[in-house]
């Protein structure tokens, strides 16, 4: 069996996103988002704590999270493509990734005014996807 090629703009199993949520709101509409917003939630990486989530989109084949990693790596924002996600725990508020600190703290450096371009958004999928067929998790 063939193991699932990395996609980083794409939620890897939408319907995991509403886990144990206890209503509905992690019903996915037509256009393919989830119902439940993760601002705010906490980031933890397979080596523990990274920082907690700012921004989120769940657009089909461009999701991501822009995360503030606070003090960890001196108030840097890192953008983590949708396909870095794990798992969702909503009744802990944390989303689990499966990328390390050191590979998180490696991404490329993000740029609000730039973060959304094409080219940006090329490299930072190009690194996420080179560092997973590196280091599979």
């Amino acid at each position: 069996m063939q193991p699932t090629p990395f996609t980083p703009w794409s939620w890897r199993d939408p319907a995991g996103l509403s886990g144990n949520e206890p209503a509905d709101p992690g019903a996915i509409d037509d256009a393919g988002r989830i119902g439940v917003d993760l601002v705010g939630y906490k980031v933890e990486a397979i080596d523990g704590h990274i920082g907690s989530i700012d921004q989120a989109s769940y657009d089909v084949g461009s999701a991501y999270l822009v995360v503030d990693t606070g003090p960890w790596i001196f108030g840097r924002k890192v953008l983590l493509p949708a396909g870095t996600v794990q798992n969702v725990d909503h009744n802990d508020r944390k989303v689990y990734v499966d990328r390390t600190k050191d590979q998180i703290k490696a991404s490329p450096e993000y740029d609000k005014e730039t973060f959304d371009t094409a080219s940006y958004r090329e490299q930072v999928g190009d690194y996420y996807t080179s560092n997973y067929r590196d280091y599979p998790r």
